[in-house]
């Protein structure tokens, strides 16, 4: 193991969007085995340490890899694309109309069945924009239009997030 390695290195996976869940599970799940702290008590102190800080690096690598809004923007960014989602609010002119119908509907919402309606209409454009992602990234490697659909797919998880809180204020 390197600190230096990316997360795809760190965990001998191919530097691409589309990943095996199954395979990062089985992989995080020994190296977590192989840096445990307690495999260097009789090291001392020191070893433990670093034993530990190799715990954190792979836990974050996993965190990042296996999330695949998370994985898009690390793959951008370490091809030198800035994903810009605190000062890049460019979007194209259908998705900022997606937008307002769905904050509308979201306003509007006053059962269940119509907050159930629309997030189902969220996670299936959750999935376009995820196949688009792969697409962009492992075949047509254009990163800069891949920036452009993670900050779709940030504002996508934002609003299933408050279609969530508008389901618990019902309930309530």
């Amino acid at each position: 193991m390197n600190l230096q390695s990316d997360d795809f290195e760190l965990f001998g996976v191919p530097r691409q969007f589309a990943q095996d869940r199954a395979q990062l599970d089985a992989r995080w799940k020994d190296l977590q085995r192989e840096a445990h702290p307690d495999r260097f008590a009789a090291q001392g102190s020191a070893a433990q340490r670093v034993a530990m800080q190799w715990s954190v690096r792979i836990n974050e690598a996993y965190q990042r890899l296996k999330d695949p809004l998370k994985r898009a923007t690390y793959l951008c960014e370490l091809n030198d694309v800035n994903i810009g989602a605190e000062d890049n609010t460019a979007m194209p002119a259908a998705f900022l109309m997606q937008q307002m119908e769905w904050r509308e509907t979201l306003d509007d919402a006053t059962t269940e069945d119509a907050l159930d309606e629309l997030g189902d209409m969220v996670q299936a454009a959750r999935k376009q924009a995820l196949v688009k992602l792969a697409s962009l990234i492992d075949e047509q490697n254009d990163l800069a239009k891949a920036a452009q659909e993670v900050r779709a797919l940030m504002f996508i998880a934002r609003f299933a997030h408050d279609v969530d809180v508008k389901h618990e204020q019902l309930a309530q």
